[in-house]
């Protein structure tokens, strides 16, 4: 059956930061107030005179990232399971609106309690996490890659770039700086998806911006994009804002230049896109993708380490320093590294 066009919204909202708080109470009130606010701009949107079949909302919308704490003190004060006490309050009113919910949050999980990871999810109309992408490219927190064979062990390779088929198309999520990196944008497209869900937090940049329209149109796919209003949550001083909705030529359908907070939305057309995929004119660019061409170069290209972290999780941003000296290691021998 053919989807018919539907409404995508970006929530472009404040969030107020919990990495100060003192005690794991204080973070938590901090963190309920934020997820209220989330929860009142959504009611807002789907009772107001354009409902979204799916809204976006920032990443670390709720908790703000962890700034200086350590990984056990971040764990104990702001971190939480998914599903848990974060998207509870966002599965009801999935549930409530008949909508898809996407965002981010930091998450626990049983198998590695000593570590959190950084994960978007995806809810469906009955309130169920169907998507859960766990940050693959990372600077202070661990990824997947770092653990990668227990990884795959307890989730499959699958659960490494998901994407998930609903009757709005086929839908990927990744967050923030992941859409400077080509490649979790591509595998994601290799995979079927044709909406790119992207909970930001970043201050703006013209490298920025530009990136999020590249990866639309280099993969021929709609890109929703919410980023934090006010402050970035890493700057005191830099703002957030330029929320938007690409579509698959790269062009804006929408665009707020402003930090405030606001929504904004666009419809997306999935049969558009799959027919633009199938002609055989210029515009397919996938058409003439030949990506077999680049197969033996990545085969070759092992500069950042896997399981790096597997035998002990990182506590603080020094802990990643024996990795990072193998990365540059391996760049050095590689000849992508020169001396001066």
């Amino acid at each position: 059956m053919p989807i018919e066009p539907w409404r995508a919204t970006c929530i472009q909202m404040e969030s107020r930061i919990a990495a100060n708080a003192e005690t794991r109470e204080e973070a938590w009130e901090i963190i309920n107030g934020n997820i209220a606010n989330a929860v009142a701009r959504i009611r807002a949107a789907c009772e107001g005179p354009t409902p979204p079949r799916l809204v976006v909302l920032p990443e670390f919308g709720f908790q703000g990232p962890p700034r200086a704490n350590s990984a056990s003190a971040w764990i104990e004060k702001a971190c939480a399971p998914m599903p848990g006490p974060i998207t509870a309050p966002f599965e009801a009113l999935a549930r409530e609106f008949g909508i898809y919910i996407a965002g981010n949050h930091f998450e626990v999980d049983a198998k590695w309690p000593d570590r959190y990871f950084n994960s978007s999810f995806l809810l469906d109309p009955k309130g169920e996490v169907i998507l859960r992408y766990r940050r693959i490219n990372t600077a202070t927190f661990t990824s997947p890659h770092d653990i990668l064979d227990d990884y795959v062990e307890a989730y499959g390779e699958d659960a490494l770039f998901p994407v998930a088929d609903t009757e709005l198309g086929r839908l990927a999520i990744f967050p923030c700086g992941e859409v400077n990196v080509p490649e979790v944008s591509r595998v994601f497209m290799m995979k079927g998806a044709e909406v790119l869900l992207h909970p930001n937090n970043e201050p703006l940049t013209p490298i920025a911006d530009c990136a999020k329209q590249c990866r639309a149109a280099e993969n021929m796919c709609f890109l929703v994009s919410t980023n934090i209003a006010g402050l970035a949550g890493f700057s005191d001083t830099l703002t957030g804002g330029h929320s938007m909705i690409v579509d698959y030529r790269g062009a804006h359908m929408a665009l707020e230049e402003s930090a405030e907070e606001v929504t904004i939305s666009a419809m997306i057309d999935v049969e558009e896109l799959r027919r633009a995929r199938a002609d055989r004119g210029m515009g397919n660019g996938l058409l003439r993708s030949r990506f077999q061409m680049y197969r033996d170069y990545y085969n070759a290209a092992e500069f950042y380490p896997a399981n790096g972290l597997a035998a002990k999780a990182v506590e603080t941003n020094e802990d990643f320093a024996p990795v990072h000296e193998v990365a540059l290691e391996n760049l050095a021998k590689s000849g992508v590294l020169r001396s001066a």
